[in-house]
């Protein structure tokens, strides 16, 4: 047996899938990098290297301001190193930066104004924003979108929506005060909650307040894949009328491009808020290994899926890098604040200790997005069956 075909999910050719995680991957990490580089050199700062992957070089090349730009051996992420950098991570080399003389600071990043310092780190996940708002808009003017009117066609029996006494014909107005303008919006608000939602319809002309609370169930995609997801039980028969592809003019697709964005953002932001109350499982987390499934799985769909889990994903890596966390860009931020309060830096000593624990729980959320990846790939089992 094929290893890779011997793996439940992650089946196929090893190209099928590592071509488009690559691309993923690489698009969403060179955005990230880029805005970093961006705003430090328009803030004079001097860029020693900009790196795609990590470990040894491929290959590369230095430009007219002596940057290094270069593609390294391990794919997973990249990097920007200042001038006066210890290591990928901006954490200073102290010794060395003492010893610069004072009319040759002005270029490196360490020495900079605050403000500077705090828009370079920001820059980074807002670029990510930035790239899934314009990628998004991008669909949104050439693709289009489904737009059905909110209406209720069927209702199962015994669901939620049934015990909350939702009527066909009903037409939704909005979700806890937000209007909705579409079926699916509709569903992909409720498909992300897990507590009560306050629903208004509209039937026959009059208004109605509803409150239900949708029902996790697990549900296997097209592609074998088992996610928990929240249903109400309405029903919408594409037959019913008033469905149809609408694309937008670009000024208005980028307006919704960052509605999108921040869509994304605030659910994935309530998803990890529910893990942390008990109120969601963390077993959806994925890793680098559940990347590559569904990058090769979305590949199969078409380009533009392939380009819209892009922006997905770059919202994912701007808020990922914004949690108050030392070694990601969220923990820089927070330091600088301090610093800001304060009115001088922390000490060298406890800034080591935060990237020690930064580094420290960066690990451990890679190690437990990786377990969960083995689990859903059902590696465990193959393993198992292959040595029994």
């Amino acid at each position: 047996m094929d290893f890779l075909t011997g793996i439940g999910g992650f089946g196929g050719s090893l190209g099928s899938y590592v071509i488009p995680f690559l691309f993923v991957l690489t698009v969403v990490v060179f955005f990230h990098e880029l805005g970093h580089f961006l705003v430090a050199r328009w803030c004079g700062v001097k860029v020693d290297t900009f790196s795609i992957g990590f470990g040894r070089e491929i290959f590369g090349w230095n430009d007219r301001y002596d940057t290094r730009w270069k593609v390294s051996w391990i794919p997973l992420g990249g990097y920007v190193k200042f001038a006066g950098d210890e290591n990928a991570a901006s954490v200073p080399d102290r010794e060395r930066l003492a010893l610069i003389p004072a009319e040759d600071r002005k270029d490196l990043f360490h020495f900079k104004p605050l403000r500077q310092r705090a828009a370079i780190v920001a820059a980074g996940p807002i670029a990510n924003f930035i790239l899934a708002t314009v990628i998004f808009a991008g669909v949104f003017t050439f693709v289009g979108r489904t737009v059905a009117t909110p209406v209720v066609d069927d209702i199962m029996p015994g669901s939620p929506a049934a015990a909350a006494g939702f009527a066909v014909g009903d037409r939704i107005v909005s979700i806890d005060g937000s209007p909705v303008a579409s079926f699916e919006e509709m569903q992909r608000i409720v498909a992300t909650s897990s507590s009560e939602l306050s629903f208004l319809v509209d039937r026959r002309g009059i208004e109605v307040p509803i409150q239900a609370t949708p029902e996790i169930q697990e549900v296997v995609d097209s592609f074998g894949n088992i996610h928990r997801v929240a249903r109400l039980g309405i029903q919408r028969h594409g037959g019913s009328g008033n469905i149809e592809i609408v694309r937008s003019d670009p000024v208005r697709a980028l307006w919704l491009g960052a509605k999108e964005t921040w869509f994304v953002a605030e659910r994935t932001l309530n998803y990890l808020g529910g893990i942390v109350t008990g109120r969601e499982s963390a077993d959806q987390l994925r890793g680098v290994l559940g990347i590559a499934q569904v990058s090769g799985q979305v590949a199969t769909i078409g380009f533009m899926a392939l380009l819209t889990m892009v922006a997905v994903l770059s919202v994912s890596i701007g808020l990922l890098n914004l949690f108050p966390v030392p070694l990601l860009d969220g923990g820089h931020l927070l330091y600088y604040a301090v610093e800001a309060v304060r009115g001088r830096p922390l000490g060298e000593q406890a800034q080591e200790y935060g990237f020690r624990i930064g580094l420290a729980l960066v690990m451990m959320l890679m190690i437990f997005a990786t377990w969960n990846d083995l689990v859903h790939l059902q590696v465990f089992s193959f393993l198992t069956g292959l040595f029994s």
